[in-house]
């Protein structure tokens, strides 16, 4: 809040967003249409830990 107890609006608050991942070169949100191929690449992916 301000000085003046007004609320301030950080930037892009209230934007609702998908999830974007990069899939054998192709840019998804869901897995939705993909084969089984395709979701199996995505399940052996490994999690890379972040500082």
């Amino acid at each position: 809040m301000d000085k003046d107890n007004k609320k301030v609006k950080t930037v892009g608050e209230g934007v609702k967003f998908d999830r974007i991942r990069r899939i054998t070169g192709y840019l998804v949100g869901t897995l939705d249409r993909f084969n089984n191929a395709k979701k199996a690449e995505v399940s052996d992916r490994v999690t890379h830990a972040t500082k």
